[in-house]
């Protein structure tokens, strides 16, 4: 938002704790905890409560709101007028962030002068508000497959093909998540499913092959999944011809010369479930 030249201040929060998975539209809280071009702390830590002052007004319709004066504003509270005072803001623009109609937390944009807020400065907001809606969804998809990661392992083999789903899935969320600890507690996640298919014993009666890389890896995953070049592509976001360059080399560390043997390799050497 502050890159774009017209929302030199930005900051926001996120809905947490029972609040934040209460579902529906019914957030009643959220507290100010990123900040970028302010001059004060007087934001941060402040807590907005639904129906009070810009923020809680986006929080409880749910829509953009935006004042050209938040201090002599009639149509907003004035319960955070100190704070915002503090900081020298004038016009403010606030915009939900909504993911699977669930409110998770509000986003401003300010200036430090009275000026109308037009449509750039509100698309520009909009833009930040759905990057953020969708980086929050990938989130939310990968804590939902690490729990189910972390229930015990089982030799049903109906189970084990959900496991294997599982596995899949956060292999291809890692690639999508700028979180590097996030991102390594997914792949953690998938070496520990891959790993404990492996029988006892197994690894150490046959050599040990190259290491894969993480790419190789995704690609094998997808392929064990019976999905052809086109749709591993389509998954990873790779193009097909990548994703048979990816597998020849995975193929061909894995001593393997079809598909299903580097598949039936890897799985042996514990490296996919």
């Amino acid at each position: 938002m502050r890159r774009s030249g017209l929302l030199p201040v930005a900051f926001g929060g996120l809905v947490t704790g029972a609040a934040g998975q209460a579902g529906g539209y019914g957030a009643r809280q959220f507290r100010i905890s990123e900040m970028s071009g302010t001059d004060t702390e007087s934001l941060r830590g402040l807590a907005i409560t639904t129906g009070n002052g810009l923020g809680g007004k986006a929080l409880a319709t749910v829509r953009p709101c935006s004042v050209t004066d938040y201090g002599s504003s009639r149509v907003i509270s004035h319960e955070y007028d100190p704070p915002v005072a503090a900081e020298g803001l004038r016009s403010v623009l606030a915009v939900p962030v909504v993911v699977r109609r669930r409110v998770r937390g509000v986003l401003y944009g300010a200036l430090r002068q009275p000026y109308a807020l037009g449509d750039r400065p509100l698309s520009v907001a909009l833009d930040a508000v759905r990057e953020l809606e969708q980086a929050l969804a990938v989130r939310d998809e990968a804590q939902r497959l690490l729990s189910f990661c972390q229930q015990p392992l089982t030799a049903d083999p109906r189970a084990w093909e959900q496991v294997r789903e599982a596995h899949l899935e956060l292999r291809a969320l890692a690639t999508r998540i700028p979180d590097v600890r996030l991102r390594q507690e997914l792949l953690s996640a998938c070496a520990r499913l891959a790993s404990a298919a492996v029988p006892s014993g197994a690894a150490s009666r046959v050599p040990r092959p190259a290491p894969l890389t993480p790419r190789e890896l995704d690609v094998l995953a997808s392929v064990a999944s019976g999905a052809t070049n086109a749709a591993a592509a389509a998954r990873l976001r790779l193009r097909p011809e990548t994703v048979k360059s990816y597998l020849r080399s995975a193929m061909r560390k894995l001593g393997a010369h079809t598909r299903l043997e580097a598949v039936v390799a890897a799985r042996r050497e514990g490296l996919l479930p």
